[in-house]
């Protein structure tokens, strides 16, 4: 059973930056692709960025060029680095693991609780 813990979530205000972790209990975690999505109240999860199991990495269009996803090396910590944040970005942001690489939220079975990104104006 694959169990993720998201924490680095905050208030930041507009132009500011944060970096959330994913801490990965699984060993096996390498095999998996490893995903980051947001849920904004009263909106639909939304994907945001994703790593597979080689490294090939694909975002959002709404993130691309200010949000950057990574690993540690020994593939147990799962990382979002945010910038230039906007008060769009707010919402919570859930780390999460599948075997399928797809930006769809139900294909992914793993999912942490998530931690809240507030994005100040």
């Amino acid at each position: 059973q694959v169990q993720l813990v998201e924490s680095g979530g905050g208030l930041v205000q507009a132009g500011g930056s944060l970096r959330l972790s994913c801490a990965v209990s699984e060993r096996t975690v390498s095999t998996y692709v490893m995903g980051w999505f947001r849920q904004a109240p009263g909106k639909d999860r939304e994907f945001v960025s994703r790593i597979s199991r080689i490294g090939q990495i694909y975002y959002a269009d709404s993130v691309k060029g200010r949000f950057t996803i990574s690993q540690n090396s020994a593939k147990t910590t799962l990382y979002l680095q945010m910038n230039n944040l906007n008060p769009e970005d707010t919402a919570v942001y859930y780390c999460s693991a599948g075997s399928k690489l797809s930006t769809i939220a139900t294909t992914y079975p793993y999912w942490g609780q998530g931690t809240q990104v507030t994005v100040s104006s």
